[in-house]
Formats: C-alpha cells, sequence, structure tokens
C-alpha cells in the first residue's frame, strides 16, 4: 500500500541519516589529534638549561615565574606554583592536563576515551557529544522501531521462526547501549552547562583566590557557545566551531553559583563612593573572546585605598547574562 511504502521510505531515510551521522561524529573523534599548547609555552633554551641546572624548587618555580609573567595563564598548583610538566618541558596553560596515555600535554583535557582510544580535549570536545547524542538516537529508534515485534514475541503473535530470538537480541541490546549512553550523555550536558571538564569536576582549578569549581563558568548560554560556536546551524554537524584557541579561556571568578549570580546581584546594593558612582566587580582577567564582547565596561571609582580604609572587599562575583 502507499501508506506502508511512504513509511518505509521515511524509516530507511532516518535510519541512514541517523548511521552516516553517528559513524561521521565517530570517525571524527578518534581521528582528531588532541591539541597542544604552542611553542610561546615552551622554555626557552637559557631557562630550560638553567631549570634543569637548579636544585631547590624555590629557584624552580622563579624561573617558571618568570617566564610565565606574559602568558595568559590565571591558575596554579594547589599549592600554588606554576603548573609546569617535566616530561613535554612548558609550562601548561589554563585546562591543560598532560594524557599519560597519548603521552602529550592536551588542551582543556577532559579525559582519555577507550571507546575511541584518543584524547577528549578541546580540538574533539564537540565531535565526542555529538558522537554521545547520535549513538543515543541511534539505539533509541532501534529500540522503538523493534519495540512492536518485542511485543510481539512475548504474546507469541511473531511467527514460530529463528528470526524471531534476532528481534529479542537486538531490542535488548539497544535498550541497554540507550541506557548506558543515557547516563554519560547527560553528564557530560551538565558540564557543558557548567563550562568543567571532567577532571575539574574532580579537582577544582585553582586561582589567585583558591580553588573554584565555577571560574570559567560564563552562564549556561555562553558556555554553550563556547563548545558549539556561534553559528547555530552547524552545532549538529560535527565540524569544529569551538570558540578560542585552547590556550587562553575567558574567566569569571565566583563564589557563587553563576547561575545565581543575577539574582544575588539585583537584591545586593550597589557600592558607591560620594560621587554616587556603582562599583561594580572586576572579573580575575578580561579576556578578548567575543564571548564577553557583549558585557558592560567597567566603572572607574574611587582609588583603591580608599576603599580598603573603608574596609570594603573585593569579592569577584559578576552578573552573567544567560
Amino acid at each position: 500500500t502507499i501508506s506502508s511504502t511512504a513509511e518505509k521510505v521515511v524509516y530507511l531515510v532516518v535510519f541512514h541519516l541517523l548511521f552516516v551521522m553517528f559513524v561521521w561524529s565517530y570517525w571524527k573523534t578518534i581521528f582528531t589529534s588532541p591539541a597542544s599548547p604552542s611553542n610561546e609555552f615552551c622554555l626557552s633554551k637559557a631557562d630550560k638549561e638553567q631549570y634543569e641546572k637548579e636544585e631547590r624548587p624555590e629557584s624552580q618555580q622563579e624561573i617558571l615565574r618568570r617566564a610565565a609573567k606574559d602568558l595568559p595563564i590565571y591558575t596554579t598548583t594547589a599549592s600554588r606554583a606554576i603548573r609546569y610538566c617535566d616530561r613535554c618541558q612548558l609550562i601548561k596553560p589554563d585546562r591543560c592536563h598532560h594524557c599519560s596515555a597519548c603521552d602529550i600535554c592536551v588542551l582543556k583535557m577532559d579525559h582519555h576515551c577507550p571507546w575511541v582510544n584518543n584524547c577528549v580535549g578541546f580540538s574533539n570536545y564537540k565531535f565526542f557529544l555529538l558522537f554521545l547524542m547520535y549513538s543515543l538516537l541511534y539505539c533509541l529508534f532501534v529500540a522503538a522501531t523493534v519495540l512492536q515485534y518485542f511485543i510481539k514475541f512475548w504474546t507469541n503473535e511473531l511467527p514460530d521462526t529463528r528470526p524471531k530470538f534476532h528481534v529479542l537480541f537486538l531490542f535488548f541490546v539497544a535498550a541497554m547501549f540507550f541506557i548506558s549512553i543515557l547516563s554519560l550523555f547527560s553528564y557530560h550536558c551538565w558540564l557543558v552547562g557548567k563550562n568543567r571538564s571532567t577532571i575539574e569536576t574532580f579537582r577544582a582549578p585553582t586561582f589567585r583566590n583558591g580553588p573554584d569549581k565555577n571560574g570559567f563558568s560564563l552562564g549556561c548560554s555562553k558556555n554553550l557557545r563556547e563548545v558549539f560556536g556561534d553559528e547555530k546551524k552547524y552545532w549538529l554537524l560535527p565540524i569544529f566551531t569551538s570558540l578560542g584557541d585552547g590556550c587562553n579561556f575567558p574567566t569569571r571568578l565566583v563564589i557563587t553559583d553563576p547561575e545565581q549570580l543575577t539574582v544575588s546581584s539585583q537584591n545586593e546594593p550597589a557600592k558607591s563612593s560620594g560621587a554616587n558612582q556603582s562599583f561594580p566587580t572586576r572579573p580575575l582577567s578580561e579576556s578578548q573572546n567575543r564571548l564577553l564582547a557583549s558585557d558592560s565596561q567597567w566603572v572607574e571609582g574611587a582609588p583603591e585605598e580608599e576603599n580598603v580604609k573603608s574596609g570594603a572587599k573585593k569579592h569577584i562575583i559578576v552578573s552573567l547574562e544567560s
């Protein structure tokens, strides 16, 4: 019949579309090389020789501080030391970590994934998310289309043939993969919304005022754009559209959850000087990333000495747009 023919066409189109997108994103996740820090983070030959000659950690840290003074680095180790990789012999950019499996430093490293035998980081994190999403939809589509035959199997409405066991096996496999991938995909969606990596979830990055798990969060909308880019038409395609270079990230050092900052900032009275000028607090760094281009300019007020004398505390809390 016409209806059955149309249903078959729709089924085949959706099936092949999901399959192509699944394979494409999986391929990109596997074969996209992890991005490594640029040469500016490597020590010069003279600094490297001097660093290797020094035996005292304090002297080595002094060399690293001198080399890192012009680098866009705002995080340190838990002991407030410069993050340096002895294996790769370079100063680690923010959110960069050394992968023991790949034996390289990976920009914005999330984890080393055995499913793809590759590091998931700045260069392929979008591909990894799309791989999870399309595999999830693929399993859901297979399970949904086989469900009616699965029900007929238990009600003994299927013909007594060998393929009916294939239907049973296919449904269980699709359903089990759907449940397992759903939990992983949901977890990474939460990470994207908070602008954290898996490593940062277990060990918060340390800024100037201490560890802060929300230090890189700009609000849910901007966090999403940082991974998927500004052009929404490319979000569902496994092509690289992430913002930034992987070495420098816009930072908003916060004390509370970014989603609650707008509400809290509206409830708190603004600090002002004698000229009734408001004093919005400053971020840790004002990056040139266009994610922050829409933010309002910071207003300069009274000298810092006057603020210190009045007992004003400089909290790094900003009102973020969602």
